[in-house]
């Protein structure tokens, strides 16, 4: 009996499907836009790829990258849920980009970030352990080689060192406030100070940051640290990476009161050297503040010997990078500000030369030609011939 009703549902269930593939088409298509009113038709092509949807990316703004791990870092390496494996708390990138880990020895993280090396960490370890939960943390950076190129005081590669978690408290006082944690990773205007400051014709609009990828490429970030003068805009001070090179170039144009700004912001040297010599009072090698004037140069010598000096012409020399020299007759007044014509800036190793008027140039010749005969008169009143 439960045989015979099995058998009957059986021959419904397929009379259904035939009925149901037995409707003709064009009733199908009339019913399902009869359904789809207001709503655009999608039309799927039969055996058609299912295509997944774009995974979003993530745009970074400038400067912003992953950390690459390279020879020097220190990292920490955690294996969660599986006791068997004992894992130090610590551990080196050896000088050729390997760590050394329990169980499966030397593991080439050189070049990846922190995610990619916690993934080469678990494909090696899945060999002894099945699906093992690894993470591999940044403790301390190594020390940045950085290029610093152009405009600055001492062009050059320097090494600098990241203030980390594991840097002597004493180094801590200075460089951070109360308990912040992290690291103080070397900025583009801690790197210009580093290389002496800028020179008095850098542009500081149109710095560039250059950063090699691991792919191969160039990336090319702009910094503007006037706008970061101006704005307080920080995100203008880019965080530097190894192997970057910071580069700065020379400005067409100055404006006074713009250099005036940049030259006592933390970037610039504190002071530069002028030699000042002639008719002034303390004449020789003079140190003041980036763009001061010529008469702040001469008076940093004492000022002018007013009997002596001449100032309507008053001497500037200056050794330009090229190795050309300027020479530059500035007719002296006092009382103008900042102007090329009569009160020039003067620049780092600049030369000013202060001559003799016409009449101590007179009176230094007389001096010449008669002091053989003073001292013979002299020498006549000595003997009582006289």
């Amino acid at each position: 009996m439960v045989w015979r009703m099995q058998r009957s549902l059986s021959s419904i269930t397929l009379a259904i499907f035939v009925g149901m593939n037995a409707v003709p088409h064009g009733l199908l298509a009339q019913e399902n836009s009869g359904s789809s009113q207001g709503v655009d038709a999608i039309q799927v092509e039969p055996n058609a790829p299912i295509v997944p949807p774009p995974t979003p990316t993530r745009l970074r703004p400038p400067g912003e990258s992953a950390y690459i791990l390279g020879a020097g870092d220190i990292v920490r390496v955690d294996v969660f849920e599986t006791p068997e494996i004992t894992i130090d708390q610590r551990y080196t990138v050896l000088v050729d980009g390997t760590l050394n880990l329990p169980w499966i020895g030397n593991v080439s993280v050189q070049g990846l970030t922190l995610t990619e090396a916690a993934a080469a960490i678990s494909a090696r370890y899945r060999e002894f352990v099945r699906s093992p939960l690894i993470t591999v943390s940044l403790l301390a950076p190594r020390p940045l080689k950085i290029g610093i190129i152009g405009e600055v005081n001492r062009p050059g590669s320097y090494v600098m060192s990241v203030i980390s978690g594991e840097t002597a408290t004493a180094a801590l006082v200075q460089q951070r406030t109360g308990g912040e944690q992290g690291n103080q990773w070397p900025t583009v205007s801690r790197a210009l100070q580093t290389a002496g400051g800028i020179t008095q014709r850098a542009n500081v609009r149109t710095i560039q940051v250059r950063r090699r990828l691991p792919d191969g490429s160039e990336e090319v970030i702009p910094v503007d640290l006037w706008r970061f003068l101006q704005e307080g805009d920080l995100s203008q001070d880019v965080l530097l990476r190894d192997g970057d090179t910071v580069a700065i170039a020379e400005a067409t144009e100055l404006d006074p009161i713009e250099a005036t700004q940049v030259a006592v912001s933390n970037f610039s040297p504190e002071l530069i050297r002028v030699n000042v010599v002639g008719e002034v009072v303390s004449p020789g090698p003079v140190a003041i503040r980036p763009n001061s004037t010529m008469n702040q140069a001469i008076f940093a010598a004492g000022g002018l010997k007013n009997e002596r000096a001449r100032r309507k012409r008053v001497e500037l020399v200056r050794l330009n990078p090229n190795g050309t020299v300027l020479r530059k007759e500035i007719n002296l007044d006092f009382s103008k500000g900042l102007d090329d014509a009569t009160n020039p800036p003067v620049y780092n190793n600049d030369v000013i030369i202060v001559e003799r008027s016409s009449i101590a140039r007179i009176g230094d010749t007389l001096s010449t030609f008669l002091a053989p005969i003073t001292g013979l008169f002299g020498l006549l009143s000595i003997l009582g011939l006289r």
